[in-house]
């Protein structure tokens, strides 16, 4: 299992920015991937953006061009820029980490994000 303790939510007001920090304490076979997924209240959970250990990413239509994602394999270290917030990016982020497979490894506690004038 992969423990993972993520950092950086607040409130911010629509248009502004947020930097998310993921760091993950495991294997290195266990956190090939690393990716965030969020969910708002009533809602199901959805897939923000996912690197894997080479840099490849894959980021929901929803915040193409607005979000980026990254990665630090040397601290083992992953972020999520969120730039352009609007109030329907409001939710719970978690990160999560999978192996090669695709089998989740781990998930951290959850930060919330809200965005509202």
């Amino acid at each position: 299992q992969v423990q993972l303790v993520e950092s950086g939510g607040g409130l911010v007001q629509p248009g502004g920015s947020l930097r998310l920090s993921c760091a993950a304490f495991g294997s290195i076979g266990d956190t090939f991937r690393l990716g965030w997924y969020r969910q708002a209240p009533g809602q199901q959970r959805e897939l923000v953006a996912k690197i894997t250990r080479l840099g490849e990413t894959i980021y929901t239509d929803s915040v193409k061009d607005r979000f980026a994602i990254s990665r630090d394999n040397a601290k083992n270290t992953m972020y999520l820029q969120m730039d352009s917030l609007k109030p329907e990016d409001t939710a719970v982020y978690y990160c999560y980490a999978e192996n090669l497979a695709g089998v989740e490894r781990g998930r951290g506690q959850g930060t919330q994000v809200t965005v509202s004038s």
